[in-house]
């Protein structure tokens, strides 16, 4: 009864992981595919306000922050796939590392989505470009730059440890979390790259969170 009990369990938490993972990748792709990248060198222009006033502007960060949001909570349910198994301390890693960047992260992406969203929108309607002199208070601060950066860097770190925990587990095909921990790994170097890197990162991000997603629904036939 208690095997059984683990069995449904296990396989209740593959199902939602591989949800988890398989939305979250998709919308990791939205993010940079959707974001407009109107004069994108240099922002703080009209074209820039007028990306920053448009819906897609604001769909493309809501996009990426549910994206994290989700990672947290997959990377918690694939810790409960990795119990018991060679993989569990680092399981248990992988899911404090994740929480505390995603913490961290949306704060930024709060205030870009919303914050430049204001700025951008008044800009244009009042025809005042010096507004966005305001820009660089909102996402150039050294305090938030730091929050940000830390953030990320522990949410690569949840993906690499994750990535480990899988290795080491036996539970699920040992590379299958390694092209998800790379694009977590690139997410800071893909900032500084064209319009087309960072979709292209995205499709990074998106193919090796379906990639495990596929991965734990076939452990999971497997195992049943």
């Amino acid at each position: 009864m208690i095997d059984t009990a683990q069995r449904v369990g296990t396989d209740r938490a593959r199902i939602a992981a591989a949800a988890l993972f398989g939305v979250a990748g998709v919308l990791f792709l939205l993010y940079p595919a959707v974001r407009p990248y109107s004069d994108y060198l240099n922002q703080a222009t009209m074209d820039g306000a007028r990306a920053y006033a448009s819906g897609a502007w604001v769909a493309a960060h809501f996009f990426g922050m549910i994206g994290f949001l989700l990672l947290g909570l997959a990377v918690q349910a694939l810790r409960e796939i990795l119990r018991g198994t060679e993989g569990d301390r680092a399981g248990i890693a992988a899911t404090v590392l994740t929480w505390v960047g995603v913490g961290l992260i949306l704060p930024y992406y709060g205030a870009e989505d919303f914050g430049l969203h204001a700025i951008g929108g008044r800009a244009v309607a009042d025809g005042t470009p010096e507004l966005l002199d305001l820009v660089d208070g909102v996402r150039g601060g050294g305090t938030q730059l730091t929050m940000f950066t830390i953030g990320l860097l522990l949410v690569a770190a949840g993906a690499v440890t994750a990535a480990v925990g899988i290795w080491r587990s036996g539970a699920l095909a040992r590379w299958s979390g390694v092209p998800l921990a790379v694009g977590f790994a690139l997410f800071i170097p893909q900032f500084f790259g064209s319009p087309w890197m960072r979709v292209a990162h995205g499709v990074l991000v998106a193919a090796g969170a379906l990639w495990l997603a596929a991965e734990l629904l076939r452990a999971r036939r497997v195992s049943g």
